[in-house]
């Protein structure tokens, strides 16, 4: 059987829905095996599969889950469905508040870059007081530079990280910026997951 595997362990919803769709558009398998570590991927995966015209079934070995999917008796799209069409779900319940920080630059505010900067340090320190409600902190442009490696903010957003909130860090500002060699924190990102996640969002916090 010409199956295709596609690790997407690492990666956050919706980045393991554009694999897939690629993936079929291009090589059109009779059937994928899918490895996912994000609990909102494997919903969503498992529902993008059905609509392009696959059986998938799923198991789990520790954090990791397993996709496997054959294509059904019936005849599959032309092409696969939008992976707009597929937003993606958020773990837990509609109430639980889900925060995200969108960032711009490396500083807040304008007028001296030494006094944005350190202000940018303290809101950086601050966040964790958000607790379980913070989900996401969005980076573009110029706010790429704080998860460099040589960013005095690496230490306060690997706290944020340890605390489960997800670090987006936009994938054509760090080539941009000849950092994408140099990211030292969070996870290389499109403009379709930030994008996504300001949608899901019941807040955001834009600077």
């Amino acid at each position: 059987m010409n199956e295709k595997i596609l690790d997407c362990r690492g990666m956050t919803c919706p980045q393991p829905l554009m694999a897939c769709r690629a993936c079929i558009e291009t090589e059109s398998p009779k059937a994928l095996k899918v490895l996912v570590d994000d609990e909102a991927a494997l919903e969503n995966v498992t529902r993008f599969l059905t609509a392009s015209g696959y059986l998938p079934s799923s198991s789990q070995d520790g954090r990791t889950w397993t996709i496997c999917a054959a294509r059904g008796s019936e005849a599959a799209p032309a092409t696969p469905p939008a992976v707009e069409d597929f937003p993606c779900p958020v773990p837990g319940t509609s109430e639980q508040p889900r925060i995200v920080v969108f960032l711009t630059a490396e500083t807040i505010g304008k007028g001296d870059d030494g006094l944005g900067g350190k202000l940018m340090g303290n809101f950086l320190k601050t966040l964790p007081e958000l607790g379980k409600d913070l989900w996401r902190v969005a980076m573009v442009n110029g706010a790429v530079k704080l998860a460099a490696k040589d960013s005095s903010h690496i230490d306060a957003l690997k706290a944020l990280e340890a605390q489960g909130v997800t670090i987006l860090v936009c994938g054509t500002c760090l080539e941009f910026f000849g950092l994408l060699d140099k990211r030292a924190v969070g996870q290389t990102t499109n403009m379709l997951d930030v994008v996504t996640s300001l949608q899901l969002a019941t807040k955001v916090i834009d600077l």
